[in-house]
C-alpha cells in the first residue's frame, strides 16, 4: 500500500472525514495541469492525465477512461487502490459508489476549488460535505510551488482579430442571453479572448487567470504581478484571488457561468442576490471557429512540423536498418523509446518558432504501443529492435500554431497480420478524410465512418476518433468532437479536429494514424475536410490490395502533396528518401 494513502487516511480521521475525493484538474478545470495540482498522481501513483480518486477509511478506487486501462492497472498494482474502468459493464460511477459506501451521518470532503460546480451541487444535496479541505496538500511536504510565468501578447498577424473585437462579440452574446455579468474561468478561453499567452501549464501556453465581464467593465485577475497593464486598454487588471471578493460586491443582476468549468468554491462565493445562468462559455465556440489568419498560420506550422517528422522517421529507419544489418537487437545500441522521443524533440525544436511540445510525446514500442496514452519512464523504457511497430504520438507549440500527429512506424519486418491491421486503420483514416457531410452532421456520425473498416474485421478502439485543436492553445479543445458519445455541437467550417483511428492488441502492439483536418465548405453545399498534416504513412506496412480504388487515389494524392510541400525544405539524403516514401503505390 502507498504511504501517501496511509497518510491521507490519517488526515481524514483527524478531520472526521468518511470519504475524500481527489480529481485531476486545477482551479480552472484544465486537462493538463501545473505540477502543483498533481495531487491525484501524488497520492495514487497513477500518472495518466485523467482520473478521479475516492478514498475511504478501508478502501480506495480510481476511475479513469479507456485510454488508460492498461497503464492504470500496472501503476496501481500493490497500491491499495482498485481500478474502476469507466463505461465498462458492471462498473459503478463515482456517484453510485458513494451511495454504496456512505452512511447518513458520514461526511464527504473535497477541495472545492478543484471540483466543478455541477458535481459539488449534486453532492451537497445528498451528503454532509466539507469543501474547504486540501488534504493532499497537507500531506505533500515537498509540493511544487506555482511560479507565474511572463505573459505576452500575440500580434494581429497571428490572431486575426483584436481583443476589443472579441470582447464586443462576447458582450453581444451576453446581451442576447440576458446576462449582466460573465465569469470566465477556462484558461484557454481567457488567453484567446485577450490575445495573450504564457507558460503556467506544461505544454499549453496559458496563464493562471479569471475574467469578469459586464457591458461596462472587463476585469482580468492575474497571478503575475509584473504584467504590463498598458497592453490592454479598457481592461482592469486585479490580483488573482480578488475574484472571490469582487463577486461578493457585484450589484444585483444575472451572472453567466459555465458549470462544466467553474469550481464549486467559486460559485459558492457568488452572493444570493445574483441569479446564476449556466451557459456554455461563448468563447469556446468562437475560438473553435478559426479565422483566415489563424488557418494560414496553422498551415505554416504544419509544414514545419512535417519537416521535423520526416527528418525523425528517416533517422529512425536508417538507424534501425543499420542495426538489422549488424544483427543488433538494440540491447547495446542505446536506442530506446525515450531516446527516439528525445531525438524527435530535437528535430522539432530546430524548426523556426517552435516554443514547446504540445503534450508529452507518446513513444511506445511493441506491447507498450498498445497502451493508448502510454508515457515511457526509465522503468518502462523499452529497447528498440529492427522489427515490429513503434507508435509515436506527438506535437509542437509553434509561434504560429499547435500541431498533433501520430505515426506508427515499421522498424523492420512485420507479420502479415500487422500489415493487415495497419492497412485497416489507414482505411478508416482515409475514409474519414474523404467524407462529405451535411451541415447538420454530428461527431458520432463521423466517428462511425472511421470505425466501419475496423468493425468489418472485428476490430475497434476504446477512444474517440477526433478532438478539437486550439490555435497556440490546448491540443485538446471543444466543443466539437468526433466520438461515439458525440456532442450537440455540429462540425462547421473553420474547426480544426484530429482524425485518429487506431487498433490496440494488448501485449503485442498498437496502431494509431493521426492527422489534423480542417472542416471546409464544399462547392456542393456539403462540408468536408482539408488535411493540414503532412507526413507519409509507412508504405512498408500497407497492403495495397486491401485499399479501394478511391482510398488508393486519396493516398497517392496525399503523398504527392507531402513531397511537394516538404521536399524544398529538406536536404539530401532525407529528400531522396522522401521521394521513395511518397511515390505512387500503384
Amino acid at each position: 500500500m502507498r504511504q501517501q494513502l496511509v497518510e491521507l487516511r490519517e488526515k481524514m480521521q483527524e478531520y472526521g472525514i468518511s470519504a475524500y475525493i481527489i480529481p485531476t484538474t486545477d482551479f480552472h478545470g484544465s486537462e493538463y495541469v501545473n505540477d502543483y495540482f498533481k495531487c491525484r498522481e501524488y497520492v495514487s501513483g497513477f500518472t495518466g492525465s485523467a482520473g478521479t480518486l475516492l478514498v475511504t477509511a478501508e478502501d480506495a478506487w480510481l476511475w479513469t477512461d479507456g485510454r488508460y486501462f492498461i497503464q492504470a492497472a500496472s501503476q496501481l498494482e500493490g497500491s491499495g487502490i482498485s481500478l474502476m474502468k469507466m463505461g465498462e459493464p458492471g462498473v459503478p460511477t463515482i456517484e453510485e459508489q458513494l451511495e454504496a459506501v456512505l452512511k447518513e451521518d458520514d461526511i464527504l470532503a473535497f477541495d472545492g476549488r478543484v471540483i466543478d460546480n455541477a458535481f459539488g451541487q449534486a453532492m451537497e444535496k445528498k451528503y454532509n460535505i466539507r469543501y474547504d479541505l486540501d488534504l493532499a496538500g497537507e500531506i505533500w511536504a515537498d509540493r511544487p510551488e506555482i511560479t507565474p510565468s511572463q505573459i505576452y501578447p500575440l500580434p494581429y498577424e497571428t490572431t486575426g482579430e483584436t481583443y476589443t473585437s472579441k470582447l464586443s462579440r462576447v458582450r453581444k452574446f451576453m446581451a442576447s442571453s440576458g446576462a449582466d455579468y460573465h465569469l470566465i474561468t477556462s484558461l484557454e478561453d481567457i488567453a484567446w479572448l485577450f490575445n495573450l499567452r504564457g507558460s503556467d501549464v506544461t505544454y499549453t501556453p496559458v496563464f493562471f487567470a479569471f475574467a469578469l465581464i459586464s457591458q461596462d467593465f472587463a476585469f482580468l485577475y492575474l497571478m503575475n504581478e509584473d504584467f504590463d497593464c498598458s497592453i490592454l486598454d479598457g481592461v482592469d487588471v486585479h490580483p488573482y484571488f480578488n475574484v472571490f471578493s469582487d463577486l461578493e460586491r457585484l450589484p444585483r443582476g444575472c451572472i453567466m457561468v459555465d458549470e462544466r468549468l467553474v469550481s464549486y468554491s467559486l460559485v459558492k462565493a457568488i452572493p444570493q442576490k445574483l441569479e446564476i445562468m449556466n451557459t456554455p462559455n461563448p468563447c469556446e465556440l468562437m475560438k473553435a471557429l478559426k479565422n483566415d489568419k489563424e488557418i494560414a498560420c496553422t498551415r505554416n506550422a504544419h509544414i514545419k512540423d512535417g519537416v521535423a517528422m520526416v527528418e525523425f522517421i528517416h533517422w529512425l529507419k536508417t538507424t534501425m536498418k543499420f542495426m538489422g544489418v549488424l544483427g543488433n537487437t538494440g540491447v547495446a545500441s542505446g536506442m530506446t523509446e525515450i531516446a527516439a522521443s528525445d531525438y524527435l524533440e530535437i528535430c522539432r525544436r530546430k524548426q523556426e518558432g517552435c516554443n514547446d511540445l504540445s503534450f508529452d510525446t507518446i513513444s511506445g514500442y511493441g506491447s507498450n504501443g498498445a497502451i493508448v496514452h502510454y508515457s515511457a519512464t526509465p522503468e518502462t523504457d523499452k529497447e528498440l529492435a529492427p522489427e515490429g511497430f513503434l507508435l509515436v504520438d506527438s506535437g509542437g507549440q509553434y509561434s504560429d500554431g499547435t500541431t498533433d500527429i501520430t505515426r506508427t512506424i515499421a522498424l523492420g519486418p512485420l507479420t502479415d497480420k500487422m500489415k493487415e491491421d495497419y492497412t485497416t486503420v489507414l482505411r478508416g483514416h482515409i475514409d474519414l478524410a474523404m467524407a462529405e457531410f451535411t451541415p447538420a452532421t454530428r461527431g458520432a456520425e463521423l466517428d462511425a465512418i472511421a470505425r466501419k473498416p475496423l468493425l468489418e474485421r472485428g476490430m475497434n478502439y476504446n477512444h474517440g476518433t477526433g478532438h478539437g485543436v486550439g490555435h497556440l492553445l490546448g491540443v485538446h479543445e471543444g466543443p466539437q468532437t468526433i466520438s461515439p458519445r458525440g456532442t450537440d455541437c455540429t462540425l462547421s467550417p473553420g474547426m480544426i479536429t484530429s482524425n485518429e483511428p487506431g487498433f490496440y492488441l494488448e501485449g503485442e502492439y498498437g496502431i494509431r494514424l493521426e492527422n489534423e483536418v480542417l472542416c471546409v465548405a464544399l462547392p456542393s453545399g456539403m462540408y468536408g475536410f482539408e488535411t493540414l498534416t503532412f507526413c507519409p504513412f509507412d508504405r512498408e506496412a500497407i497492403v495495397v490490395d486491401m485499399l479501394t480504388e478511391e482510398e488508393l487515389a486519396w493516398l497517392n494524392d496525399y503523398h504527392a502533396q507531402v513531397y511537394k510541400k516538404l521536399a524544398p525544405l529538406l536536404s539530401d539524403p532525407v529528400r531522396q528518401w522522401l521521394v521513395a516514401e511518397t511515390g505512387a503505390l500503384r
